[in-house]
């Protein structure tokens, strides 16, 4: 009996490497799930602050509507130094890398698996770390999902109330803080009490303080919105990137803030309604399903199957989702345009829709990736 190769890697387990990797900015450990293929890219996941791979990505990636992604891209979880379950306590004498170093050490990860293009997922200070990536590696870079991202730096303030909070508070409580918003941590007792548990069984107490110094003393992402006719020689991200918060976590300014930075024609925001600080654990069918559309908009996973996911964008010069006459005329407007290839300036689309994700065609789920926006859902 013949076997569709895609029932096979349903059936088969995927390989798993795990390594640590030396890099000018000391060992990274690293798990490689699957195996690369040739002109495919592979996903690229940092994680956060007070996290490793396991408690930031294992809810989205042992879901099964992960299933056909993981059938279809390989992944490489990426860990900051001393960070991974287990670590030994760093020597004194290591100076722990600053964001930008650690952005800089993602080269020789790519290089040791030999991978030429990823798409980035990352959450808090992996957000950052990833931007920074792409900001100067743009030719290895195909996507960024940036979940909490913030763009800026500590200001004076930030920072003296960050010295006050680590004065006053013990190392979990400022990371718990850093992850969770205050009504998270007022009242969903059981989710904060894991990620407690977490941060103080299974992180080296040392390492963690060393990274979270280095996020705090991170520097701005230095990235410019394009204005026609006027900051020709703009810096910013060249790849198409998601921006994803909860609607209640701590870093909802944040990302708000970042995407009023991004150049508009192919930035999205992603505005969870009903959902915390970590959108992937909070609510993962909905990161899977926004994940999804993100990579068909690139030109990949174009047979997988979608579920219902109801979406309301607006341009990015508001934040405030639209839902009504007006957003709805637009809605058939989207439907009936001409089908145009990847990545031609008529992706843009409309400026406000509300209709069915999966009711549109690929060339239409690159109108809502490649443009600025809000999406609620």
């Amino acid at each position: 009996m013949e076997v569709d190769d895609n029932e096979c890697e349903y059936v088969f387990e995927p390989h798993i490497t795990e390594e640590h990797i030396e890099t000018h900015y000391g060992n990274v450990h690293c798990i490689m799930v699957g195996t690369p293929r040739a002109n495919h890219p592979v996903l690229l996941t940092f994680h956060d602050v007070g996290l490793n791979h396991k408690s930031c990505f294992d809810t989205l990636f042992n879901h099964e509507d992960m299933r056909e992604i993981n059938s279809y891209l390989p992944v490489v979880h990426v860990e900051a130094p001393g960070q991974h379950e287990g670590a030994k306590t760093l020597p004194s004498s290591y100076i722990y890398p600053s964001m930008d170093q650690l952005s800089e050490a993602l080269p020789a990860v790519l290089k040791h698996f030999g991978l030429r293009r990823v798409i980035g997922l990352g959450v808090g200070a992996g957000a950052y770390i990833l931007a920074k990536f792409a900001l100067n590696h743009p030719d290895l870079v195909d996507g960024l999902v940036l979940i909490n991202i913030n763009p800026s730096a500590e200001g004076l303030i930030d920072s003296v109330a960050s010295k006050l909070t680590e004065w006053t508070h013990t190392l979990p409580d400022t990371v718990i803080a850093h992850l969770f918003g205050k009504d998270e941590i007022e009242n969903n007792h059981d989710l904060i009490a894991t990620y407690r548990h977490n941060i103080t069984t299974t992180m080296n107490q040392s390492n963690l303080t060393q990274f979270l110094h280095s996020y705090n003393n991170r520097n701005a992402l230095e990235v410019e919105r394009p204005i026609p006719g006027e900051n020709i020689n703009f810096r910013t991200l060249k790849c198409s990137t998601l921006l994803i918060v909860g609607d209640n976590s701590p870093a909802v300014e944040a990302v708000v803030d970042c995407n009023s930075k991004l150049n508009p024609t192919e930035t999205t925001l992603l505005k969870m309604a009903d959902c915390g600080g970590l959108p992937q654990v909070d609510q993962p069918a909905k990161v899977i399903e926004a994940l999804k559309y993100f990579i068909q908009g690139l030109g990949y996973l174009s047979s997988v199957s979608m579920t219902r996911l109801r979406s309301r964008t607006t341009s990015s010069s508001s934040i405030t989702s639209m839902d009504g006459p007006r957003s709805r005329a637009h809605t058939n407007e989207l439907q009936h345009e001409h089908t145009h290839s990847r990545g031609t300036e008529e992706k843009r689309g409309r400026s406000h829709t509300d209709t069915p994700m999966e009711s549109m065609s690929k060339s239409n789920v690159d109108h809502i990736v490649s443009k600025s926006s809000e999406v609620a859902c």
